[in-house]
């Protein structure tokens, strides 16, 4: 054992967890124990949430420009922590380093500065006939994160939250919590009022549970599985609080006939492996038109064959393992029906090697998948590609909205044109054209079973406000 943490980050400081159970944290490269964090309860969701609550007036009615100059004191030890921060996702998810800074460290710092910079705006007001529209922060937030981006989808509900005059009690994932400890040490140091920003580790059904049933609790943020997010709705809905959920995917990278092939089977497979894999946006259904699909599987295989398994703190592992013992059993599971169900392997599979030690899955390309299959629908969240032959552009939207999620998804096509009208027609949140980069900027969000609501930018801060009409 490495590191024992045994301490809430409540009503301003650190507090020792009372309780005696504790939530031990591997190392998915070794399947070693190296940490332990506090096991919360609902009591200590209580405490989080009436320091809250006393926090709420005094954050809420605080000057944009102060919450603004907040925000960017924790920027600015956030930022000084980025090599730690890298370092601790590489411990504890497994995330290759290079990646790991570049992404789970850098992303997150580059959505909080666009936060410092909407602080610092009050909402807009304006008036229709005798009535002034304001905007209004909604509350006490509770806030459920994830594993497989533990900073950045803490900062991506966090940071809209506090610039919309919201106190927050988080909890963070139980299988990657100690890059919120980090955080926390950053937000001890930026000098947050008592109450504003609170910490209670442990597990869903305990802590996340307790969260969202909380009467004090106005809005609950959580990210993570439909099947959690939907346990979430109605825990909330007994009393009629406000949810944002950012839930599963099982995205469509659509390559049309006239596409750059090589750039967009090679970009597609290394979305579809990022994080391991462990991605909701990853284009993990690959659909390929038929005049060229077996070209397409060629140079799949090619790229899949270049991703190399192994410790993360290794400048040449590409791919890291899974972040834990279950998650590997549910892709191997996955990838054992999708060849049972007539997928053509083309990569990987599970007889590929794979390190001794570590939760790792190869690298898995399958061909001729069914797109009624399991594999075609199922979010598997492993390092496991789905490709599927298409007869036309009308074909392609077709097979990329058969399903029940629509989180994001890819077109790629010499006739810019042609993407964009195929993109418009796929019912999912965000579509990539071409490969186009990432915008922080730009809302992040599902349809269907992918989620309720927006986060980044603007419209992630609409989320934390609620409107009023003031008549005159």
């Amino acid at each position: 054992m490495e590191l024992a943490r045994t301490d809430f980050y409540l009503d301003g400081r650190w507090v020792t967890a009372t309780g005696a159970d504790t939530v031990e944290v591997q190392n998915p490269a070794t399947e070693e124990v190296v940490a332990s964090v506090p096991a919360g309860s609902a009591a200590d969701v209580d405490r989080a949430v009436a320091a809250a609550r006393a926090a709420f007036d005094g954050w809420a009615g605080a000057a944009p420009a102060d919450r603004a100059q907040a925000l960017h004191r924790l920027h600015t030890a956030l930022a000084a922590r980025s090599d730690e921060i890298a370092r601790t996702v590489a411990l504890e998810l497994g995330t290759p380093l290079k990646v790991a800074t570049r992404v789970q460290a850098g992303l997150p710092l580059t959505v909080l500065r666009g936060y410092v910079d909407l602080a610092g705006r009050a909402p807009a007001e304006h008036t229709v006939g005798n009535s002034l529209v304001v905007r209004e922060p909604v509350g006490v937030v509770g806030a459920i994160t994830p594993w497989n981006y533990p900073l950045h989808q803490v900062v991506a509900k966090l940071a809209p939250a506090l610039a919309a005059g919201c106190p927050v009690v988080l909890k963070p994932s139980e299988l990657t919590p100690l890059v919120a400890y980090l955080l926390f040490d950053a937000i001890d140091e930026a000098g947050f009022p008592p109450g504003v920003v609170n910490l209670v580790t442990g597990t869903g059904p305990q802590v996340g549970a307790a969260i969202a049933a909380h009467p004090d609790v106005d809005m609950v943020s959580f990210t993570g599985s439909t099947a959690t997010g939907r346990q979430i709705s109605h825990l909330a809905a007994d009393r009629i609080a406000r949810v944002a959920l950012e839930l599963g995917g099982k995205s469509a990278n659509v390559i049309l006939d006239d596409a750059d092939l090589a750039t967009a089977v090679k970009v597609g497979v290394g979305n579809a492996f990022l994080n391991s894999g462990q991605t909701c946006t990853a284009w993990t259904r690959m659909l390929v038109h038929r005049a060229r699909y077996e070209e397409a599987l060629a140079l799949a295989a090619q790229a899949a064959a270049g991703y190399r398994l192994g410790d993360p703190f290794d400048p040449a592992t590409r791919l890291g393992p899974l972040v834990s013992a279950a998650q590997r059993e549910r892709v191997r599971e996955h990838v054992a029906r999708g060849l049972a169900d007539g997928g053509r392997l083309v990569a990987g599979g599970p007889d590929a090697p794979v390190p001794d030690r570590g939760f790792f899955v190869a690298p898995t390309v399958i061909a001729d998948v069914d797109p009624d299959s399991a594999l075609a629908q199922e979010e598997v969240f492993g390092p496991v590609l789905a490709v599927i032959p298409v007869d036309d552009d009308e074909h392609a939207v077709a097979v990329a909205n058969n399903s029940r999620y629509g989180l994001a998804g890819a077109v790629w096509s010499a006739d810019t044109d042609r993407a964009l009208a195929v993109a418009r027609r796929m019912r999912t949140g965000a579509v990539d054209i071409n490969g186009a980069p990432f915008n922080p900027l730009a809302p992040f969000g599902g349809y269907k079973q992918s989620g309720l609501g927006r986060e980044l930018g603007s419209y992630g801060l609409d989320e934390f406000l609620q409107t009023k009409a003031i008549q005159r």
